[in-house]
C-alpha cells in the first residue's frame, strides 16, 4: 500500500497541504474523486473525534481551521459528496459536531465543513492509497481537544505559499454612461448550495430568495427598465468574491443582495434594506453581518483586508461617488415598500459591513424581506401574492431611483 503520512500533534499548529498518494507527481490522478457513504465513518474516540472519509481514489487535499464556532474545513481538488449521508456520519457525535456541510466551493475545488462544539485540532491526518490494490483511497484524521489560545493560532495561520484558491477568471464588463439605455441590475440570492442560510419550520433561505429573485428578475424585464443578471440560478453555492466579480463582470449599475435571516428570539418582522457601513447601526446589525459573512466562510472567501494601500486610495475615492446614490437607492426602495402597504422593520433602513455591498463603484444594497423565524413573514415569504407585490415595490423604487440619478448624472456633465 502506497501511503502519505503525516502526523501533527495540536500545539504544533501545522496546516497540512498534501499531494495524495505520490499520484500528483506522477501525473496519474483524476480530477473528480468520489465519496463513499457507506464505507465513510465519524466517531468519539479518546476525547476527540475521528474521520475516515473513503473516496474512489486519491486527490490533493488539506487540513485547516475557522473559529466562531469552530470549524474542521477539509478542502479537495475534488470530491463528489452527493453519496455522503451526513445525518447518518453526526448521528454517533451528537452535541461534539453541531453541522456538517459538503459540497463545491468553486469550479474544481471541493469542501467538507464539520462545526465543532469546542476547539479542536489535528493529531493524526492520513491518505491511505491503492486500498485493495485498486484505486480506492481512505482519508483518516484524529482530533483532539486543544486549549482556545492553540486554537486561535492555528486559525491565524497563514496559508502555505501556492495553496491560496484561484480568483474568479472574470474581466469585467465596461459600464455605459449614467442614464443611457436600461439599468444593468444584478441579483444576488443570498447563501445556496452547501449553505442553505438561515432554516426555520422546512424552509431554508436559501431557497426562498432563489425564488423571489426569479420572480423579481421576471418583474423587471416585463417593465422594460433593466437587464438582469443574476449570481445563481439554481441551489448552488457562490462565494462572495464571485458574487461581486459577476456584478462587475456585467457592468451592473446595481446590486441587490437578497435575503430573509432568522433571530434567536423570533420577534424580529417586516423587510429591512442595508447599505454599507463601516461600523454597524446597531448590534443586530453587527450579528447579523458576521453571521452572513461566516457562513459563507464555511465554504467560500471573504473579501475583507484585501486592498492594498494604492488600490484603497483608489476605492475610496469611488465610493465617495457611489455612497450617496447607494443612500438614495435604499431610500427610493424603503420608500417604495411603504406605498405598497408592505410591512417594514421598524427601523427599515440600517448599515452593516456586508462584504456583498463592498464594490466601491456599484450601487450595493442588501435587502433583508423579513425573518423566517417569524410565523407572519414566513407565511408572506412563502405567499405568491405577497411576493409579486413585494416585487413590484422594489420594481418601483429602481424606476423611480434610476430618473432621479440619471438627471443628477446630467448635471454632473454639463
Amino acid at each position: 500500500m502506497i501511503a502519505t503520512l503525516v502526523r501533527s500533534i495540536a500545539a504544533a499548529g501545522v496546516v497540512l497541504w498534501l499531494a495524495a498518494g505520490g499520484a500528483l507527481a506522477q501525473g496519474q490522478f483524476s480530477a473528480l474523486a468520489r465519496a463513499d457513504g457507506a464505507a465513510s465513518r465519524l466517531w468519539a474516540e479518546d476525547g476527540g473525534l475521528a474521520l475516515d472519509l473513503a473516496l474512489s481514489h486519491p486527490v490533493p487535499w488539506r487540513v485547516r481551521f475557522l473559529n466562531a464556532p469552530p470549524r474542521l474545513i477539509v478542502d479537495f481538488r475534488e470530491v463528489d459528496f452527493r453519496a455522503l449521508d451526513g445525518a447518518r456520519l453526526m448521528g454517533a457525535v451528537r452535541g461534539k459536531v453541531t453541522d456538517l456541510r459538503a459540497g463545491p466551493v468553486r469550479e474544481g475545488w471541493s469542501r467538507l465543513v464539520l462545526a465543532l462544539d469546542r476547539p479542536q485540532l489535528v493529531s493524526e491526518a492520513e491518505m491511505r492509497t491503492a486500498l485493495r490494490g485498486g484505486d480506492g483511497a481512505l482519508l483518516r484524521l484524529r482530533l483532539r481537544p486543544a486549549d482556545p489560545a492553540a486554537f486561535a493560532a492555528e486559525v491565524a495561520r497563514p496559508d502555505p505559499p501556492g495553496w491560496a484558491l484561484p480568483k474568479p477568471a472574470m474581466t469585467p464588463a465596461p459600464r455605459k454612461p449614467r442614464g443611457q439605455g436600461p439599468l444593468v441590475v444584478v441579483l444576488d440570492p443570498g447563501h445556496g448550495g452547501l449553505d442553505p442560510g438561515a432554516e426555520h419550520d422546512g424552509q431554508s433561505e436559501a431557497r426562498l430568495m432563489l425564488t423571489f429573485a426569479r420572480e423579481l428578475k421576471e418583474a423587471l424585464v416585463r417593465a422594460g427598465i433593466a437587464r438582469v443578471v443574476m449570481t445563481r440560478e439554481d441551489d448552488s453555492f457562490v462565494p462572495l468574491e464571485t458574487r461581486v466579480a459577476i456584478a462587475h463582470q456585467a457592468g451592473a449599475d446595481v446590486f441587490l443582495s437578497l435575503h430573509a435571516d432568522a433571530v434567536p428570539e423570533g420577534v424580529a418582522t417586516g423587510a429591512t434594506v442595508y447599505t454599507l457601513a463601516e461600523a454597524a447601526s446597531d448590534a443586530a446589525s453587527a450579528a447579523l453581518a458576521e453571521r452572513h459573512d461566516r457562513d459563507a466562510l464555511m465554504a467560500g472567501v471573504d473579501l475583507t483586508g484585501q486592498d492594498d494601500l494604492i488600490a484603497g486610495v483608489l476605492m475610496d475615492m469611488a465610493r465617495r461617488e457611489t455612497a450617496p446614490r447607494t443612500e438614495k437607492l435604499a431610500d427610493a426602495l424603503v420608500a417604495a415598500m411603504a406605498a405598497a402597504r408592505l410591512p417594514l422593520h421598524k427601523v427599515p433602513r440600517r448599515g452593516a459591513a456586508f462584504s456583498v455591498l463592498k464594490a466601491p463603484d456599484i450601487p450595493s444594497v442588501l435587502v433583508e424581506l423579513g425573518y423566517i423565524s417569524s410565523p407572519r413573514d414566513l407565511a408572506r415569504l412563502s405567499d405568491p401574492a405577497w411576493r409579486a407585490t413585494m416585487a413590484g415595490a422594489i420594481v418601483a423604487g429602481l424606476s423611480s431611483w434610476s430618473v432621479e440619478d440619471a438627471a443628477a448624472a446630467g448635471l454632473l456633465r454639463q
